[in-house]
């Protein structure tokens, strides 16, 4: 969990920062709003698919902690594909300039 805690904290800050700073100032509740509907959206998601690989397993051999071991190791992928994607939008990144004065 402590491993997990600091993951986010290292993301999420950065992450939501550049998400709203990338928004006209106009829109920067609707950005917000967007935001936190995706990360709720995802983490309902995951949820329903820790869920859904507990039933599938639990009848089977080893039954609650075969599915416990499944559904840390569909999420270390899933953890890992995030992490390639996020270290590509590095490759070309630059920094925003700020507009000129008027």
């Amino acid at each position: 969990m402590a491993i997990c805690g600091v993951g986010f904290g290292f993301f999420q800050s950065p992450n939501n920062r550049t998400i709203l700073a990338s928004a006209p100032r106009e829109r920067a509740g609707s950005a917000s709003g967007i935001l936190a509907t995706a990360r709720l959206v995802g983490q309902t998601l995951g949820a329903a698919l820790v869920g859904l690989i507990f039933a599938l397993t639990s009848a089977s051999q080893g039954g609650i902690g075969r599915g416990a071991t499944l559904a840390l190791l569909v999420g270390a992928g899933f953890a890992a594909a995030g992490a390639v994607v996020s270290s590509l939008r590095l490759v070309g990144f630059r920094q925003a300039e700020p507009p000129p004065p008027r």
